[in-house]
């Protein structure tokens, strides 16, 4: 799923008639090649991309404490045990940081158009996603993944005699983490294709993908059931975690939402990707270059 985002479309160069595993194997060589030579640059200051990895899992981790203290004052938020809510911070946290690290760089799709310098990256013989997503690659962002995973772990060792584990349920926790990073790496796509158009819409993007990790990373019972089905229907960020660990919890889905939905996170991911890849091929065919 992951390898038709960053497809994008046809490098220069490529027959036209090129099948897509093709494409797709283009373009992991070239993100490789390039996210490559920036982790080459980043070890060579090892002491300072030491300390930018701990700054960063320590910036992430505050985001914890604020449940940490929260459930210093109360037993239970929405009905969730701390060990749920962990549960349910742990799988975005390390879901969202999956995908931060790997297209984090696309938050440059805006400077990159108003000052010209995506021109560059078009002239180079590779598919153009797979350039922009892999340019400044930021190994500082394992730094979140780090701390996402630590929390998921810690919250299943909470949840041994809580959760009536089967093989299923098992399954469905790397599941999780796989189709959440999918899911918001299709919202990254989608969001940065609609910068061909408007030129700056980095805000609306974040709205989508931090807001929804800090979102997804409380249970659904505090929110309104507006809210709810629209995470469901519309931006379905509600599969990356809310839906399936309702089911690893033994939670009933809420109100208007079938339970089946709990196992719909792969074909969600999958229509996710292919909605971005031609939203990112309808974005790059309308790009005029510098003040279009």
């Amino acid at each position: 799923m992951a390898e038709s985002l960053l497809t994008g479309e046809a490098p220069h160069g490529t027959a036209p008639g090129a099948s897509a595993s093709g494409r797709a194997g283009d373009a992991l060589r070239a993100y490789r090649m390039v996210a490559g030579m920036w982790i080459r640059s980043t070890m060579t200051y090892r002491a300072s991309f030491a300390l930018t990895l701990v700054t960063s899992f320590c910036v992430t981790f505050f985001d914890f404490v604020v449940i940490l203290l929260m459930f210093g004052q109360v037993r239970g938020l929405g009905g969730f045990s701390f060990a749920e809510v962990a549960f349910l911070y742990g799988t975005t946290g390390t879901a969202f940081g999956i995908a931060d690290l790997t297209l984090g760089s696309l938050q440059r799709m805006g400077r990159r158009i108003r000052d010209g310098s995506l021109d560059v990256f078009l002239l180079r013989p590779a598919p153009l996603l797979a350039q922009v997503a892999a340019d400044k690659f930021a190994l500082r962002r394992l730094g979140r993944v780090l701390q996402g995973l630590m929390v998921l772990v810690w919250s299943l060792v909470l949840l041994r005699g809580e959760v009536a584990w089967s093989w299923t349920k098992v399954l469905m926790v790397p599941g999780m983490v796989v189709c959440g990073a999918v899911i918001f790496m299709a919202v990254m796509v989608l969001g940065a294709s609609t910068i061909f158009w408007l030129q700056d819409a980095a805000e609306v993007t974040n709205s989508f993908t931090y807001g929804g990790n800090t979102l997804l990373q409380y249970p659904p019972t505090v929110f309104a059931q507006d809210l709810v089905k629209g995470v469901v229907y519309v931006v379905p960020l509600a599969f990356v975690n809310w839906l399936p660990a309702l089911y690893v919890l033994g939670r009933p889905a809420p109100p208007g939402v079938p339970a089946w939905t709990a196992f719909a996170a792969p074909l969600v991911a999958l229509a996710c990707c292919g909605i971005a890849g031609l939203a990112w091929r309808a974005g790059v065919r309308s790009y005029r270059s510098t003040g279009s």
